[in-house]
């Protein structure tokens, strides 16, 4: 089972009603557009000549469109935003040229560091919720590239000379808007790297200065932070094709003892999904009651421990629920960085650990980014 795309704004909040079809709007490069993307490398590309490199944000991918007054917020999927972000409507007026069309990432920060789970409280269907958020937790807008400006379509233009237009565009940006930062130092990139994860930034993109813009391609370049860790294999999903597993849930102990839900594993051939069903048949609960997320069922906002089959607004209308496993395997997995107390993404089974206990899988072993200050970074 894959996860949602943390990207993508939910279905609408009556089901069945349509899409919000974009505006018409008297651009050279009019929405809907499919953002340009990076395919993911192991390492760093040193420089050869042709290179920049920028952090990689960790937010809502969107391309901003600005016609005067009309603004239309377009996100990976070419949904829009609009409804959600209304503090970032008023700021593009505010903060952007006339007409124009950028691309980047909305991004939430709390302090110093970017919070995506407050990101994501934002898609909200409640209108009151929506003015009161926009209030209390306002977002911002990263802006990484410049995709036309007045009546000049920018997308055949080398990136090169579109950073370098991007850079004189938002001379007049405030606090709302901002410049990502780029270098064109392999070794200042490979600094950041490991330096900009504290403030919630999670790796680098490396764009090549010579290409054009090439919509919903894989031209650019991304190397991401992976690290281990050592969880319990608390239980399993179904795979969607049939009753074979498809995901295992993962879980660490806090220092109280609690066995806290931190994500799945989920990559594994067909065949080994079949097999493991057999592997894993040993450890099966067959009673809930007995099993350390048996409150789950029971879940509410005030519930402190996050659980394997709460539903939200990423997961409505999916089947959550989940095969109970005694909590005495470990797994060794593979995973970029942490959101709050869960793996941000799908963790990469590596091995199984039969050395391990699974009370020494604990939040301790977890490697802790150094903090950074994320206005320093966006000064840069």
């Amino acid at each position: 089972m894959t996860s949602p795309d943390p990207s993508a704004p939910p279905a609408p909040a009556r089901r069945g009603a349509p899409v919000e079809a974009p505006p018409e709007m008297n651009l050279p490069v009019p929405p809907p557009l499919a953002p340009m993307l990076a395919k993911a490398v192991k390492e760093l590309p040193p420089q050869d000549g042709t290179l920049l490199y920028e952090p990689k944000w960790d937010g809502f991918r969107c391309i901003v469109f600005r016609d005067g007054d009309q603004v239309y917020l377009g996100s990976r999927n070419e949904r829009p935003f609009n409804r959600y972000f209304p503090e970032l409507v008023e700021a593009v007026r505010r903060e952007l040229p006339e007409r124009c069309v950028l691309d980047g990432e909305i991004v939430l920060r709390q302090g110093q560091i970017l919070d995506f789970d407050a990101l994501q409280q934002r898609i909200h269907p409640a209108a009151s919720r929506v003015r009161l958020l926009a209030e209390t937790t306002p977002a911002s807008f990263v802006a990484f590239d410049l995709l036309a400006l007045g009546d000049e379509s920018l997308l055949d233009t080398p990136f090169g000379t579109r950073r370098d237009r991007l850079v004189t565009a938002l001379a007049g940006a405030g606090d709302r808007v901002r410049l990502t930062p780029v270098t064109a130092d392999d070794e200042r990139a490979a600094e950041w790297f490991e330096m900009f994860e504290g403030a919630g930034l999670d790796g680098i993109i490396v764009k090549p200065t010579d290409r054009p813009y090439e919509p919903d391609r894989r031209t650019m370049f991304k190397v991401k932070h992976e690290r281990t860790a050592d969880c319990v294999v608390a239980g399993y999903r179904e795979h969607k094709s049939g009753p074979i597993v498809g995901s295992l849930l993962l879980g660490l102990y806090d220092p109280a003892g609690v066995l806290h839900h931190v994500g799945v594993s989920a990559s594994f051939p067909m065949k080994r999904r079949a097999e493991l069903v057999d592997e894993l048949r040993p450890y099966l609960l067959a009673d809930l009651a007995q099993h350390p997320w048996a409150s789950w069922m029971s879940q509410d906002e005030n519930t402190r421990q996050r659980m394997p089959g709460a539903i939200s607004r990423w997961s409505a209308g999916k089947d959550l629920s989940f095969i109970p496993l005694e909590p005495s395997l470990v797994v060794e997995v593979a995973y970029d960085h942490m959101e709050g107390d869960r793996f941000r993404h799908t963790a990469r089974f590596r091995r199984w650990r039969t050395d391990r206990t699974p009370r020494s899988c604990t939040y301790e072993q977890l490697e802790r980014p150094i903090h950074y200050d994320l206005d320093d970074i966006l000064a840069r």
